[in-house]
């Protein structure tokens, strides 16, 4: 499979290795010295696109209407998420977007949602979130926090929303589920949902040990939507 790169960072790097160890060839790499417009997007059967949420919506529309498929693994730009959608439908595209392509992390939402609703009748419990990221990380919460925090949400009665703060706990409702996002020099991701009681606590925990899994994550979601129109996640990559 031939595949375009729209990001060349370190995240960019990580994908063109595994996808070389797959039998792959990356056919572009674009970055701010190599910009999209300057591209023939059409060589590459699958484009993944990790870069910044300024950059993101043009480059996914860029794409669609170059009928190239894109897997996206940028966060912070989902409040579009509906219009994007509607382009992908009218222009018959193929789109894939994660908040994270960890396919550990994957398996931490689908555990969270059961836990979730596990502990909804059990309120003397509180919930927490924490995420932990390298400094060069640009939103916060993390894209996988926002991710466990609504699975969380959508299946426990106790929060109705989340409310984050970077560097400290935030103060928070009754109903509000609170974020602590913390940035810390060299740190791939590290997400831990705790339920604390007065006699115990619940601990819920990924911690990547490098950028190799979302790497791997990003190039197994390329193989899947390799030939397929419409808009997928991770759900149906591993058919959760």
């Amino acid at each position: 499979m031939k595949i375009g790169l729209i990001g060349y960072g370190k995240m960019g790097k990580a994908i063109e290795r595994i996808a070389l160890e797959r039998g792959h060839s990356v056919v572009y790499k674009i970055d701010s010295k190599n910009t999209i417009d300057q591209v023939d997007l059409t060589v590459a059967d699958v484009a993944i696109e990790f870069t910044q949420p300024g950059l993101v919506i043009k480059h996914i529309e860029t794409c669609i209407e170059k009928q190239v498929p894109i897997v996206v693994g940028t966060t912070a730009w989902q409040s579009e998420l509906e219009r994007v959608s509607r382009v992908v439908s009218e222009k018959n595209g193929s789109l894939l977007h994660a908040s994270n392509f960890s396919v550990g992390v994957n398996i931490l939402f689908n555990i969270n949602e059961k836990l979730a609703a596990l502990m909804s009748s059990h309120p003397e419990y509180k919930a927490q979130i924490e995420e932990i990221h390298h400094i060069q990380k640009l939103d916060a919460p993390s894209g996988t926090a926002v991710s466990l925090a609504q699975g969380l949400i959508e299946n426990n009665e106790n929060y109705a929303s989340w409310k984050s703060e970077t560097g400290s706990w935030p103060e928070v409702a009754a109903e509000e589920l609170p974020i602590q996002a913390l940035r810390e020099p060299d740190v791939p991701g590290t997400h831990t949902i705790s339920y604390i009681s007065k006699i115990d606590t619940l601990t819920l925990s990924h911690e990547a040990h490098s950028r190799d899994g979302f790497a791997l994550g990003s190039v197994i979601a390329a193989e899947f939507l390799f030939g397929k129109k419409g808009i997928y996640t991770m759900r149906d990559v591993l058919a959760f």
